[in-house]
């Protein structure tokens, strides 16, 4: 299971690191569908932070169990909640984040058992 982990959780974090960098740089079309679902503009740099904060943890997840398992669970939240922004805004292009979410849960499952 830890390979499985490994594999999952180091691509969930190279798209993780991709999506921080394209939000702290304020790429249109990231910010502009967060934009779209209401996020405001001064939430960017928190959200990016959060992004590449759950890529780092996952990353040292695969020597820290406890630390990976933690940064999948925040890493669902953060898309669960993205799903949720999508909802509200009767946005329906959310498969990003639906499929981002179920990977993290992937993720989580992953490392858990993999402990």
């Amino acid at each position: 299971m830890f390979i499985a982990y490994a594999v999952v959780g180091i691509l969930l974090a190279l798209v993780l690191s991709a999506s921080a960098f394209l939000t702290f740089t304020a790429n249109d079309k990231i910010t502009g569908n967060m934009a779209k679902v209401g996020v405001p503009d001064s939430w960017l740099p928190r959200l990016a932070a959060l992004k590449a904060l759950g890529a780092v943890g996952l990353l040292i997840g695969l020597g820290v169990p406890l630390i990976g398992a933690a940064a999948a669970a925040g890493v669902v939240l953060y898309f669960i909640g993205a799903v949720v922004a999508h909802v509200r805004a009767k946005d329906h292009e959310m498969a990003p984040a639906v499929v981002l979410a179920l990977i993290a849960v992937a993720a989580l499952v992953l490392r858990l058992l993999s402990a």
